[in-house]
């Protein structure tokens, strides 16, 4: 599949045969369901390949972590920082380390960001892939 985003080409980096704890399936299966507002908005934007055809994954288990959502195609992971998920401490520095590990590259984006500037958040996330994957 070739992807472009703005005229630029981007390399597809898959990462093949992710670890998976099926444990965590349930409680993945229930976060999309309940879901909080910043997630849905931001999944209104990109889910069904709207974001350069791109398929995200919501609430992917990785390991034995859920991510917030996942480009298979591009090896990528994005994050929602907020109140729900401030990124801090020891257990969010571990789990971001194991998800570098695995080969993946991990993208974060403020709620505030998110509910005020969505086109901003987009128009960041096309800049990182550009720049991450060309």
């Amino acid at each position: 599949m070739n992807i472009s985003i703005n005229d630029e080409p981007i390399k597809s980096s898959p990462k093949q045969n992710l670890p998976y704890n099926p444990q965590l399936k349930a409680r993945a299966k229930e976060l999309r369901y309940t879901g909080n507002l910043p997630e849905v908005l931001f999944w209104m934007q990109v889910n069904r390949k709207r974001f350069h055809g791109l398929d995200f994954d919501r609430q992917r288990v990785i390991g034995n972590y859920i991510v917030d959502f996942y480009i298979r195609q591009l090896g990528l992971v994005i994050e929602i920082d907020g109140k729900s998920h401030d990124f801090s401490g020891d257990y969010d520095e571990q789990r971001e380390r194991y998800l570098i590990a695995l080969g993946l590259k991990v993208y974060r984006i403020t709620v505030k960001d998110i509910l005020k500037r969505m086109v901003f958040v987009l128009t960041g996330l096309e800049n990182y892939i550009v720049e991450h994957y060309r």
